[in-house]
């Protein structure tokens, strides 16, 4: 070999390779990856194209169901959706009241519970208990107006929370008799 034959302008056919594998594995896997299922589905999904099941039409200026909606339009759907509506409506009412049974009597009474048409309310005393069982049929009558015909059927009405007698291991368990004259 002569000096010129070692510099950097050797010619290539003279340049020796190091035929180790890895030449060979690049070349295999970039032809195999131009030829799998998977390459040729990511050049065709570079154009968009409409999701399946939807139509091609595109939104105009006219109102469309893929337009946003209104808040109110779309709760009132999931309400009706779920059957919330009378729930809802019962406790709207919970929340008024005192508006729809009066200062006085919504003063000294908040409702508990409902279900299957009767209202559990509670008073704070033993004498709103029996005033609000008297008028009754006339609260019945006014939530029927506000939440729909026969959506209230009975009036529970409770006395207060009363204290209980019972207080260590050794007391009685009659208590120290009837307290039905507590408020």
């Amino acid at each position: 070999m002569t000096s010129e034959e070692d510099g950097p302008d050797k010619p290539e056919a003279a340049v020796e390779k190091q035929d180790d594998g890895l030449d060979l594995a690049r070349a295999m896997t970039r032809a195999s990856a131009r030829t799998t299922p998977a390459a040729r589905a990511r050049k065709r999904s570079k154009t968009w194209q409409p999701p399946r099941g939807s139509s091609s039409r595109v939104s105009g200026a006219h109102a469309d169901e893929r337009d946003p909606q209104p808040l109110d339009t779309t709760v009132d759907r999931l309400v009706e959706d779920h059957g919330w509506d009378l729930e809802l409506r019962v406790h709207g009412v919970f929340g008024r009241w005192t508006e729809m049974v009066g200062p006085e009597i919504g003063a000294h009474s908040t409702p508990e519970s409902f279900t299957d048409g009767t209202l559990v309310v509670r008073t704070d005393s033993t004498a709103w208990a029996t005033q609000l069982k008297l008028l009754a049929p006339t609260v019945v009558r006014r939530l029927n107006e506000e939440l729909g015909h026969g959506t209230v059927v009975v009036i529970e009405v409770l006395g207060p929370h009363l204290p209980h007698w019972k207080k260590g291991r050794l007391s009685s368990r009659d208590g120290r008799g009837p307290r039905d004259t507590y408020g």
